[in-house]
């Protein structure tokens, strides 16, 4: 499985990262929401502390590249497999830090990703 960190998971469901989670989970992918807000998704507590979360695939980004830089090493500590930078989270340092790393860095959207099956 692709377990997946949804980073700036929000509760509000208009929001791309709360719909991303919903679509991970309808597609039988396990999704770890973490953001600021506390609150749940598809019944799933949203993490608010840079916890420790094992055997992670994939990173989704849903945080501007300013909010992503207190979380470089808290992504780099989670040794995922992939970055996914969706629309307006694109960040040429971290993607650069991660291709250091050995983490793929994909640029496309989650949503689509899952949608067309390529995810």
């Amino acid at each position: 499985m692709k377990k997946t960190v949804v980073l700036g998971a929000s509760p509000n469901p208009t929001r791309y990262s709360n719909q991303a989670v919903k679509r991970l989970v309808s597609s039988n992918i396990e999704a770890v929401p973490v953001g600021v807000r506390k609150g749940a998704i598809e019944g799933i507590n949203i993490i608010t502390e840079t916890s420790p979360i094992e055997n992670v695939h994939t990173i989704t980004l849903y945080l501007n590249p300013e909010r992503q830089k207190p979380y470089y090493d808290y992504i780099l500590s989670l040794s995922p497999k992939r970055i996914i930078f969706n629309p307006g989270t694109e960040n040429p340092e971290l993607i650069r830090i991660a291709k250091e790393q050995n983490i793929e860095a994909e640029i496309a959207c989650t949503l689509v990703l899952l949608a067309v099956g390529e995810y």
